[in-house]
């Protein structure tokens, strides 16, 4: 069984793993299996869905796991102190396993949108927007969902880890599994609008990959101030409506 220090190293190697994709495939877009990443929207083969998901997914868990690490420490401590263990329960992997299912889920639509909008040649081949209108819509879309009641709810779970396992905690090896999910879906319902803004700047852009990530862990960081998400709809609002015009 991994001890608590394990864990915190295993989660930092799975963080610096991912990262360390991102950044080889937004610098060496020479590489045939990173050209794959970045097609035309008349070149979609299988493997070019395959390349693509797996661009989707390495981001996601590099851009997601940061900011669900809180909460995934805090399973694992409350599961320590419940079963008195000194090493890693299965539970806890089970946990992480479910809430990084949710992402890839979200990979795959992720993908299939890629391709839509590829297809409706509104994406350039790096995945940047080539419409002022789709621009505008996305930001739009972002910053509205920032002040809506769901978006709200799924960002105080996410910023209270005990308050999650007080009023969602489950036994078993299932009851890990469904809380994992639960909580990968909490995640979702409050970051997916912002993850779309990918397509914005590109998802091929290293530095807004980056901007998102830490946007994404600041809101999630209960010292922050909830009033900031508003704010931020609110930014994002304006954007989009200059934008349009």
């Amino acid at each position: 069984m991994l001890n608590r220090a394990e864990l915190v190293v295993g989660l930092g190697l799975a963080m610096a793993a991912s990262w360390a994709f991102v950044a080889w495939m937004t610098t060496d877009m020479s590489h045939p299996f990173i050209r794959l990443m970045m097609p035309f929207s008349s070149s979609w083969s299988l493997a070019t869905v395959g390349a693509v998901f797996l661009m989707w997914s390495a981001m996601m868990v590099a851009m997601m796991l940061p900011s669900a690490a809180p909460m995934i420490l805090t399973f694992d401590a409350a599961e320590r102190r419940r079963a008195g263990l000194d090493g890693l329960t299965g539970r806890t992997l089970v946990f992480l396993a479910a809430y990084l299912t949710i992402w890839v889920v979200f990979s795959a639509l992720a993908t299939a949108a890629q391709w839509g909008l590829q297809t409706a040649n509104l994406l350039t081949p790096m995945i940047v927007s080539k419409s002022d209108w789709l621009t505008a819509g996305l930001l739009v879309l972002a910053g509205l969902y920032q002040w809506s009641p769901l978006k709200q709810a799924c960002l105080r779970s996410c910023r209270t880890p005990m308050g999650f396992m007080m009023t969602e905690w489950r036994e078993g090896l299932g009851g890990a599994w469904r809380m994992g999910l639960k909580h990968g879906l909490y995640c979702t319902g409050c970051c997916w609008a912002l993850m779309l803004l990918l397509f914005v700047a590109g998802a091929m852009n290293p530095g807004w990959i980056v901007f998102l990530t830490v946007l994404v862990a600041l809101e999630k960081w209960p010292r922050v101030p909830l009033w900031s998400s508003y704010a931020l709809g609110s930014v994002l609002i304006v954007g989009g409506l200059v934008q349009a015009l």
